[in-house]
């Protein structure tokens, strides 16, 4: 069921579905919501070999069906708005990459109110990167400042999609076309809105008591594995596991393997709670 909710003066396109302990999917920055097609419908209806859940999905501003809007927000109190809006008191996250981020900073604010975080390909805020940049970054930069949006996403899919050692064709191309139609929305509205985040999570990791599982792809760019080691080095209760063949959006590349390792996590919170 598809809905439009209104919270932080924006219409957050959302979709939710089936019953059980909430789970909430937050897309990566290249993407909006329709990157979990493959998890919306295991998770609902306990399929895959999981457990059912109430599940929700979202776009966030700027990104997918959801507009942008002028002024300073933060991801993480666009979340909080809108489990007070739906009434969901405990839930689940599962993030990738800016949604993984969007989950921790989100976890650190309101640590009652996470049961338990699943960050793939994650990014963590106020965590510094000294490594060197991908080799598509001077053109990237260049075509940015020249505002080729075409080029910029295609250098994008190459950095993230395909990863540092494919090339395009080596990428199933459905899953790089839907990655390059998701990422063009959020290209054609960035720049409306300034986000302004209330939380370093670097320098707050020790905080996190929540169970947290950590997946990356093993054909992922070494910013993403940093991250990962880091949260790794500092989360009390995280543990990893990488997906083979597969770059940033591992639940769209792979997603038996993805599933295979994220449903038996998050049915645990239902063997523990119960329906």
């Amino acid at each position: 069921m598809s809905t439009i909710v209104h919270v932080n003066g924006v219409a957050f396109y959302t979709e939710q579905a089936g019953d059980g302990p909430p789970v909430v999917l937050i897309h990566a920055g290249i993407a909006d919501s329709r990157m979990w097609d493959g998890q919306f419908d295991a998770l609902a209806n306990a399929t895959g070999g999981g457990s059912r859940h109430r599940v929700l999905r979202y776009d966030l501003r700027g990104f997918g069906r959801t507009p942008p809007a002028p002024g300073p927000f933060d991801h993480a109190d666009d979340l909080r708005a809108l489990l007070d809006h739906l009434g969901w008191e405990r839930v689940a996250l599962v993030g990738c990459s800016l949604g993984s981020r969007t989950a921790l900073d989100f976890a650190l604010l309101h640590p009652a109110r996470v049961e338990r975080l699943v960050l793939t390909s994650p990014a963590v805020s106020g965590l510094r990167y000294d490594g060197p940049p991908p080799r598509q970054a001077a053109e990237l930069d260049a075509a940015d400042e020249a505002g080729d949006r075409a080029r910029v996403n295609e250098l994008e899919m190459q950095i993230w999609v395909d990863g540092p050692r494919r090339g395009p064709d080596e990428v199933d191309p459905a899953v790089r076309q839907l990655a390059y139609d998701m990422n063009a929305i959020a290209l054609a509205n960035e720049g409306v809105g300034q986000e302004e985040r209330s939380v370093s999570a670097a320098e707050r990791l020790g905080e996190v008591g929540a169970p947290v599982l950590v997946v990356v792809g093993e054909l992922d760019a070494a910013r993403t594995m940093a991250a990962a080691d880091a949260l790794l080095s500092r989360l009390p209760h995280a543990r990893r596991v990488a997906i083979a063949n597969a770059a940033h959006l591992p639940n769209m590349e792979q997603p038996a393997a993805y599933h295979a390792a994220v449903l038996p996590f998050l049915a645990h919170w239902l063997l523990t709670t119960g329906p």
